[in-house]
């Protein structure tokens, strides 16, 4: 099965952190007890990246453990949990519309992707890291965004493609910048 949405990326928007404030809010409200924390992660949690308009969530909780309760009340916002996609202790979510998470304003919410992760997480370790070394090295969001630039050109139509590319440079950044953080 291919992907066929092309990948459009855009400026950094400032709508984008306080989207995910938002989406935070209702989230921190229903979890309450059971997230550790919630964590805006991916391109658009980096100023001045050019990033698919979609927001990248991490919720932290403290083991598997809680998840089936997790679940439970992401339902009730309107998720349906997709299982962990073939990536240990990461659980991803799907909004079964664009009213998800629902919240007494009854409003559209910004399109985001929803994942559980326990504070062992590799991925989420993998997540944060990268988030926080390009938010302290503004050059190296240079880089990313011509590089992102130039994959959503060459491979509008091919999202695994543009992804793959990306690969590199992220385990670069990983390993070199890994001790400096």
């Amino acid at each position: 099965m291919s992907d066929q949405k092309p990948v459009l990326i855009e400026e950094y928007n400032e709508k984008w952190p306080k989207a995910f404030k938002i989406i935070e809010s209702v989230l921190s409200n229903k979890l309450s007890g059971l997230a550790l924390r919630i964590e805006h992660v991916g391109s658009t949690a980096i100023p001045n990246l050019v990033a698919k308009p979609i927001i990248d969530i991490d919720v932290v909780i403290e083991s598997m453990e809680d998840l089936p309760e997790v679940i439970k009340k992401l339902d009730e916002l309107g998720y349906v949990h997709e299982g962990d996609l073939g990536i240990k202790n990461r659980e991803a979510f799907a909004r079964k519309e664009i009213y998800v998470p629902y919240s007494s304003e009854g409003d559209v919410k910004h399109e985001h992707h929803l994942y559980v992760c326990n504070r062992e997480s590799d991925e989420l370790k993998r997540h944060i890291m990268f988030r926080d070394i390009l938010r302290k090295y503004p050059l190296l969001v240079s880089e990313y965004t011509n590089l992102k630039i130039q994959l959503s050109s060459e491979f509008k139509n091919n999202r695994k493609a543009y992804t793959e590319g990306k690969t590199e440079f992220v385990m670069r950044i990983m390993n070199e910048y890994k001790d400096v953080l």
